[in-house]
């Protein structure tokens, strides 16, 4: 039996039964058939399911955005623009879908030289909870453009929402079987895996998870793409606009309640402008409302589930233990539900858990340094590689610096976020692979080499 809890008040919502060996066994079955016939039609017939899965995705914002939020405390407008995104990113790929997957031609005095993208087949797609929507969204639709199908073995705790999804897009008319829910356990996800009929399998979730599965798909000679953790670095030089770096990094650790590994976690602040960012950036975090994420007047909802906020709060005792000054939160919000008030750690060392550790919740810490180079020679020091931001008055030197970290994205000027048109994925235990944009079309696709000589 999988439970969705209500994180707002800690009790249950839904029980729902796991689907049996035989029932898997026939939704493995309906996605291979679905997808033999779906991938042989064009790229142009394809993408026409594309805006119709925005439409659908449009008339019911408000009930999946009210279901994100039950099922894990997302605030509802930030629940709400979630839906909005899937929608958005449908439509990109609506009208781009077809250029990133036309035949590539290589000039050649002896052959008509092309390079093609044919469907992989089927995917397994194990999703995190913390994007409900978003997350699956942006890899079906770029995945089905292709000529895949897609089985969705998502987070227990929003099995409402894999179920919904699974409805979305049957209303949109997917053909049946080509997006089928998994209700199992993640004992069972290796079998799935293991399946001849499972071509490749992408994931987005903790590093620890990433690492079991990325050893089961390799013994198999399965694609991968991971999405992992991050512990993304925020950068603020000393010519920067400190006023407004602050209060954008306001947003940038504390949207969907600090729940994202996009979310930046480390601000690595100039020693002469520190003071001043964290007086600022201190005053923006104590006017957030933590509070039911129905209330459009709470910034902050709770997080997700309990055992999250316990691991949360040790590593804040741990780093303060280590010598970081608490300045603000810390500790549980009183009363029910799993709210943790936003917090910001001073003076954090870069051996320190705070900035060793991926801290999924709300939860800043600022490092200060010295110069540029240290800023630079700090954001590498984790073991991490998603996003990461630089603040400055001068955006060549930002650009500049930018090619210095190491990191799979690198905003200057600008929050962290995924976008459509641009690749996103990460470097050393962040993952591998992309998704969106250009590159992540082609993922799940056998990108083959045509080669034509002169007829005989």
């Amino acid at each position: 039996m999988i439970v969705t809890v209500n994180p707002a008040t800690g009790e249950n919502i839904t029980e729902y039964s796991v689907h049996t060996a035989q029932e898997v066994e026939q939704r493995i079955s309906a996605a291979t058939e679905a997808q033999h016939t779906w991938g042989k039609k064009p790229v142009s017939e394809r993408v026409t399911l594309l805006p119709r899965i925005a439409e659908v995705l449009r008339r019911h914002k408000a009930r999946y955005a009210a279901l994100i939020t039950e099922e894990m405390g997302k605030p509802i407008a930030e629940a709400e623009a979630e839906i909005e995104k899937c929608a958005v990113t449908c439509e990109f790929y609506a009208e781009a879908a077809v250029k990133y997957l036309d035949d590539m031609h290589v000039p050649s005095n002896a052959s008509d030289s092309r390079i093609v993208f044919d469907p992989l087949g089927v995917v397994l797609a194990i999703m995190p909870w913390n994007y409900p929507f978003w997350q699956f969204v942006r890899f079906a639709a770029p995945a089905l453009a292709a000529g895949n199908g897609a089985l969705l073995k998502h987070a227990n705790n929003v099995a409402g929402c894999a179920l919904v999804l699974e409805e979305a897009f049957r209303e949109a008319g997917t053909p049946e079987g080509l997006v089928s829910a998994l209700m199992i356990n993640a004992s069972e996800v290796a079998g799935v895996l293991a399946d001849d009929r499972v071509a490749a399998v992408t994931l987005t979730g903790s590093t620890e998870v990433g690492k079991i599965v990325a050893a089961q798909a390799g013994s198999l000679m399965k694609k991968q793409v991971l999405e992992l953790g991050g512990s993304d670095p925020f950068l603020v030089l000393a010519d920067a606009d400190i006023e407004l770096a602050a209060k954008m990094a306001v947003k940038a650790r504390f949207s969907n309640t600090g729940q994202s590994c996009i979310s930046s976690k480390r601000f690595i602040v100039a020693e002469s402008v520190a003071d001043r960012f964290v007086e600022l950036f201190v005053a923006g975090v104590e006017k957030l409302n933590t509070g039911e994420p129905t209330d459009r007047d709470n910034h902050i909802g709770p997080m997700a589930r309990e055992n999250l906020r316990t691991s949360l709060h040790s590593q804040v005792e741990r780093s303060v233990k280590e010598g970081a000054v608490l300045l603000t939160g810390g500790k549980a919000k009183e009363g029910n539900g799993y709210y943790y008030l936003p917090t910001v750690l001073d003076h954090v060392k870069p051996n320190m858990t705070a900035a060793l550790e991926e801290t999924f919740g709300p939860v800043a810490a600022i490092i200060r340094v010295r110069d540029e180079e240290e800023a630079v020679a700090v954001a590498n020091a984790t073991e991490f590689g998603l996003g990461a931001a630089v603040w400055t008055g001068d955006v060549n030197k930002g650009y500049e610096l930018a090619r210095k970290i190491e990191a799979g994205a690198v905003f200057v000027n600008g929050l962290v976020a995924s976008d459509a048109r641009l690749p996103f994925g990460g470097i050393k235990q962040s993952g591998y692979g992309r998704e969106l944009g250009e590159f992540g079309i082609r993922e799940f696709t056998n990108v083959k080499t045509v080669w034509i000589g002169p007829a005989i």
